[in-house]
């Protein structure tokens, strides 16, 4: 019944931009905190932001200046807005979310490791190319 689906990608050149989304059916994204993840090829996933709050928002260090994180409650949807792109940002994108009541507050300057996330999307390619 849960059920995320990412949107957005797509075929950019360098520089270009892309707005990912990641919509939620089956939940409310409220209590949870959403991660976005990034599988280039032949490479391992890894974190790429993260967010719990509009005060609690964690960008890795590759894409920091250029991707940004935000939720919109009223449509149930977490989206990153991707500018600057370069060719190392392709990889299939993927969103998660874990519940966060009861839990411990995430620490600063990290995000919500991937073996603790309840759902996850099924991905949306990102190409940046020329």
């Amino acid at each position: 019944q849960v059920q995320l689906v990412e949107s957005g990608g797509g075929l950019v050149g360098p520089g270009g931009s892309l707005r990912l989304s990641c919509t939620a059916s089956g939940l409310t994204l409220d209590p949870y905190g959403v991660g976005w993840f990034r599988q280039a090829p032949g490479k391992e996933r890894e974190g790429v932001s993260y967010i719990a709050s509009s005060t609690n928002k964690y960008y890795a260090d590759s894409v920091k200046g250029r991707f940004t994180i935000s939720r919109d409650f009223a449509k149930n949807t977490v989206s990153l807005q991707m500018d600057s792109l370069k060719p190392k940002d392709t990889g299939v994108y993927y969103c998660a979310t874990v519940f966060l009541p009861r839990r411990r507050p995430t620490e600063k300057g990290t995000m919500v490791p991937q073996n603790e996330y309840d759902y996850w999307g099924q991905g949306t390619q990102v190409s940046v190319s020329s």
